[in-house]
């Protein structure tokens, strides 16, 4: 190989490199920006006290999405990504896990909402509830039971223990419990690669702490563990 092939060669690998970069950082940027948007909102809910601290602190997992929007113009979908963090430990009872990824289809929702850009917070309250939403794919109401959480600092917590879930909203700064009917919830595979940089399960993730928390995620894991440092 003469020098003008070793150049060309050389250029040519750049180039492949650059065009198999891009998209990633593109990805990372993306799943950066969901979990800055993440913490926002737990920021606010805790700002408000929308939230019970009771209801909050038996939470065995909560998935956060903000920035939820109608998927087009005149379509009665709406589709969001967010983030889940479950309790570790055996009984779930521990520190919040890594983050995963999560994406929220709301099915006829979308057509309530209109153009509101609207938050979504879920909180799991029971090992069964835990166990599904780990499994990567649940829909409400068919896999595991949701209902509209208590919203308010002087509100009563729910103790129902045939309730797996506890769902609310935030729009146009208001902050309450919110039906979710029968969303489907189910793991976003794609970001959860861009944020580890590999193929990894969710529940090597949560549970099995296989792979630590990025740096991007030090923000939403520190506000989670000032809402709710211990699960009650």
């Amino acid at each position: 190989m003469d020098m003008e092939e070793m150049c060309m060669f050389k250029k040519t690998t750049f180039l492949m490199c650059v065009t198999i970069a891009l998209p990633l950082f593109a990805a990372n940027d993306k799943v950066t920006a969901r979990l800055d948007e993440s913490t926002a909102v737990l920021k606010t809910i805790v700002a408000k006290q929308g939230i019970p601290q009771t209801t909050l602190d038996k939470a065995r997992c909560i998935l956060v999405y903000p920035g939820v929007k109608k998927v087009g113009v005149g379509l009665g979908v709406t589709y969001g990504r967010g983030v889940l963090s479950c309790r570790s430990g055996k009984m779930m009872d521990g520190k919040w896990s890594a983050p995963a990824m999560y994406s929220l289809d709301t099915g006829s929702l979308g057509a309530q909402l209109g153009s509101t850009s609207t938050d979504y917070v879920i909180l799991v309250m029971t090992q069964r509830g835990a166990d599904k939403i780990l499994s990567g794919k649940l829909k409400l109401g068919a896999d595991a039971s949701a209902v509209a959480g208590p919203s308010g600092a002087k509100a009563v917590g729910a103790n129902d223990p045939n309730i797996d879930m506890l769902t609310y909203s935030q729009a146009k700064g208001l902050f309450a419990g919110a039906s979710l009917a029968s969303a489907s919830i189910e793991s976003d595979n794609d970001a959860n690669k861009a944020l580890y940089g590999k193929e990894v399960d969710v529940l090597q993730i949560v549970r099995d702490g296989a792979v630590p928390a990025p740096d991007a995620a030090a923000g939403f894991l520190e506000e989670l563990h000032k809402a709710s440092p211990k699960h009650m």
